[in-house]
């Protein structure tokens, strides 16, 4: 049965996707408030992958041995920009009496010698996308502020690489599908970010709202029809992706034609004026659990879909993935096919675990109608894997035959880029091919009973490099210590650096600074299943997130942009042989994990706020009494 005759009845008199239509472009007068469309609605028949004629030089799959030429080429391009906008950072940034713009000057003539900068932003659903927004708002030149003393912005427009997952995956697609916007607008507009209704009511069109989550299931279920019915598997993921653009994208109907690869047709992202956007997911076998030891990481960039890892080793043109490749090629007498990435899909993709969400509508107060009707339409998708994404056909069908486990499958199952623990996204930005030399890893997780990090992706990341297998393929990452040890040190209640000398790791590694959810104005602890925000609790963990990652425009350590941009410099240090400058010694002391360990079972992490606000218990998941122990904690690991 279609799914859209399960549905039709409800919404007869009310026209499907009626979400308002942005203006096209920006309102020159106001441009803060605008959250304007650069991402290309280019797919050829909205949702629905087609066929097409394939290009004179037909798509194929390539090895991952090294970057693809598309990058390669962007690069250089990026370099140039990225550079002005370091420039421009250290300008406000001071190392100490250390002249950085006359350093970069100097060696601005070998790109490879200047630093290389990468942004990790984990998962953990609204929580990880508002925290990780307060991150990339304080690394923004844009924000109001953020460009003076004791501020980081223009970090974000100094990085090559911008890595999202899961929720992070949202964040990431919420910046680029709308015009590389800012934070700032993101809040200000009305047309995304509006969480106060959950995801499963579906958007406020200002009509009844039992009418419109009728009206939004019509939608979707027509949407997935018109994929289904083209040829193409379907699963929740198809519902959940389309859900997810409704939120992300400021576009009439969720940005039904929006692709992934589309970023890459833009002007502004070919001119190299913004760092590339990467978002990460997992491979798994039909019926296997998901760990680190055995995980497939897969990412999508701007190109292209596809692995490091020697289970894929390879990577398929994106616009094409819709296409049946074989061998790495597609037959001869066959057609091509387009919009399969659509971008809603890619980040669903991303954050499969959030199925959930849509799995828990017996739970929400919506009509038992709506209720019955969904309930349906989740039947006739899938009724055994509600955790994964379809990617029909496989693009590496019979790919690395002798070695690929998925090789075989017609169908590839990918999942939520967190089921191997690897939180943060830190798999593509450590691949020795993008030779990154510092990784900010803004950390949500949701690791203690109480929803706050411990170090856990840090530790799955690390102990995979070391695994015996293959699986690492020769990447490289720091040492970590375990769990215990981050709760019992304090390094999940400020900034530490890992990494730190080069001389102890087994191979190239960039320098990672974790930067873990910390209360410092709002308890930013909340569940990742909580569905629905108002704006001012939305808005004070998004700046909490700002707060965490300046360490409070630098009150908590007056030194702390100083030792933000020693940790950006330390390896292009080492390559040119340039002395470390004093304050930057003084840094590593205060800032780097020196191997100290203390695995005891430590008692149960209860930070309390650093700052005064008297909002901020609003959205607090802690416990009334706080213990000593937490108490004693913040005190010792306060810098000041």
């Amino acid at each position: 049965m279609k799914l859209s005759t399960l549905v039709g009845s409800i919404a007869v008199g009310f026209v499907p996707g009626a979400i308002a239509a942005p203006p096209n472009g920006f309102d020159t007068k106001d441009l803060s408030l605008e959250v304007a469309r650069r991402a290309l609605p280019n797919a050829p028949n909205g949702y629905t992958p087609t066929n097409v004629s394939c290009p004179a030089s037909r798509p194929s799959v390539r090895s991952a041995a090294k970057l693809s030429t598309n990058e390669t080429s962007w690069l250089e391009t990026r370099r140039t920009k990225s550079l002005t906008a370091m420039k421009d950072f250290f300008g406000h940034v001071n190392v100490s009496d250390f002249d950085v713009t006359s350093y970069l000057d100097k060696h601005s003539s070998n790109s490879s010698n200047l630093p290389n900068i990468g942004i990790a932003v984990s998962g953990g659903g609204y929580r990880a996308m508002l925290n990780g927004a307060g991150a990339i708002k304080a690394f923004d030149s844009r924000t109001e502020n953020a460009t003076t003393s004791g501020h980081l912005g223009g970090l974000l427009q100094s990085s090559t690489y911008v890595a999202g997952l899961s929720g992070g995956s949202w964040l990431v697609g919420s910046i680029y599908i709308n015009n590389f916007t800012t934070i700032s607008a993101l809040q200000e507009s009305s047309d995304v970010w509006a969480l106060s209704n959950s995801i499963i009511e579906g958007p406020d069109t200002g009509g009844l709202q039992i009418l419109d989550s009728a009206s939004y299931y019509k939608d979707l279920a027509d949407w997935v029809d018109d994929k289904k019915d083209a040829g193409f598997n379907t699963s929740i993921t198809d519902i959940w992706g389309r859900a997810l653009a409704f939120q992300m994208f400021n576009a009439s109907n969720g940005g039904l034609a929006y692709t992934w690869s589309s970023i890459a047709e833009t002007t502004e992202f070919q001119d190299g004026n913004y760092p590339m956007p990467l978002v990460v997911a997992d491979g798994r076998n039909p019926g296997e659990l998901v760990v680190g030891s055995n995980s497939t990481v897969y990412e999508f960039n701007p190109w292209e879909f596809g692995s490091f890892d020697p289970t894929i080793f390879g990577f398929a043109p994106l616009e094409y993935i819709g296409s049946r490749f074989v061998n790495g090629e597609i037959p001869s007498g066959d057609s091509c096919v387009r919009g399969f990435d659509s971008a809603g899909f890619v980040i669903g993709t991303s954050s499969t675990l959030f199925n959930q969400f849509l799995l828990q509508i017996n739970t929400t107060s919506l009509p038992s109608f709506v209720k019955n009707v969904f309930n349906d339409i989740l039947f006739d998708i899938d009724q055994a894997n509600d955790d994964i994404a379809a990617y029909d056909p496989n693009p590496f069908y019979h790919y690395n035959n002798d070695s690929s486990p998925y090789a075989k499958q017609k169908v590839l199952d990918v999942v939520d880029g967190g089921e191997d623990l690897q939180n943060i996204p830190l798999h593509p930005l450590i691949q020795p091919e993008r030779a990154v030399d510092v990784i900010f890893a803004v950390d949500s997780s949701a690791d203690t009973t109480y929803s706050w990090p411990n170090g856990t992706s840090l530790v799955a990341t690390y102990e995979r490099s070391l695994n015996s297998s293959g699986i690492g393929n020769g990447t490289a990452f720091p040492s970590v210590p375990d769990q215990n040890t981050f709760v019992n040190l304090g390094l999940n209640t400020r900034p530490t650096f890992f990494g730190c000398d080069s001389s102890n790791l087994t191979g190239p590694a960039p320098i990672v600074v974790y930067i873990p959810n910390y209360p410092y104005s709002s308890f930013s602890n909340v569940s990742t299943f909580d569905l629905s925000y108002e704006d001012t609790q939305r808005d004070n963990i998004i700046l909490n997130g700002y707060e965490v990652a300046t360490m409070a425009n630098s009150t908590r350590d007056g030194n702390w942009t100083a030792c933000v941009g020693c940790a950006i410099l330390s390896r292009s240090f080492e390559r040119t042989k340039t002395t470390l400058p004093d304050i930057c010694t003084q840094c590593f002391t205060n800032y780097c994990w020196n191997g100290t360990l203390n695995s005891t079972t430590p008692n149960a992490f209860e930070p309390v706020t650093l700052m005064d606000n008297s909002d901020s218990k609003a959205s607090a998941i802690v416990p009334t009494v706080l213990s000593t122990a937490a108490a004693v904690s913040v005190a010792l690991f306060t810098l000041v």
